[in-house]
């Protein structure tokens, strides 16, 4: 791959730690707790960390495909029968799944990434959850009085 990540599947995962680690300047171990101390004191840090478990769930999911298909092949005489062609369609879905997350990975450590820059970026910002308090959209009661007897002195239909 042209941004320095090998073709080698078990590459993957390595590679893209060692970036991590490089970007936020502390070992996975260190990051994983500050971000589970504070998690919303880096969001970038947060969800680079949601993506690599992510990613690290993907590989081991493939890891144990491949392994099930291996198994299997190694029984089959000439053809492939139905239940391998399975395992085969099940390792095939694990690569899309772990190169899926290898990307948004990738794309979280690029600052330059298409999308991070400009309006793409504000209405991105925009969808982070909220870490206060939303706004009270609805009028309050007055303490102590119940809705339905504010609802009868305003002269409405009581539900």
């Amino acid at each position: 791959m042209s941004d320095g990540i090998s073709d080698d599947v078990e590459d993957v995962v390595g590679v893209l730690t060692e970036r991590i680690e490089a970007r936020f300047a502390m070992d996975m171990d260190q990051l994983k707790a500050a971000v589970g101390t504070a998690p919303t004191a880096n969001p970038d840090a947060t969800d680079v960390i949601k993506w690599h478990g992510l990613l690290v769930q993907a590989q081991s999911v493939l890891d144990g495909a491949e392994d099930d298909l291996l198994a299997a092949l190694e029984t089959q005489t000439s053809e492939v029968d139905d239940p391998t062609m399975d395992l085969a369609r099940r390792v095939d879905a694990a690569v899309t799944a772990r190169d899926g997350r290898a990307m948004v990975v990738r794309w979280l450590l690029d600052p330059d990434a298409p999308g991070k820059k400009g309006l793409a970026a504000e209405r991105l910002a925009r969808l982070r959850p909220r870490t206060g308090p939303a706004v009270q959209t609805s009028i309050p009661q007055r303490p102590g009085t119940p809705a339905s007897a504010s609802a009868w002195r305003a002269g409405r239909p009581v539900r």
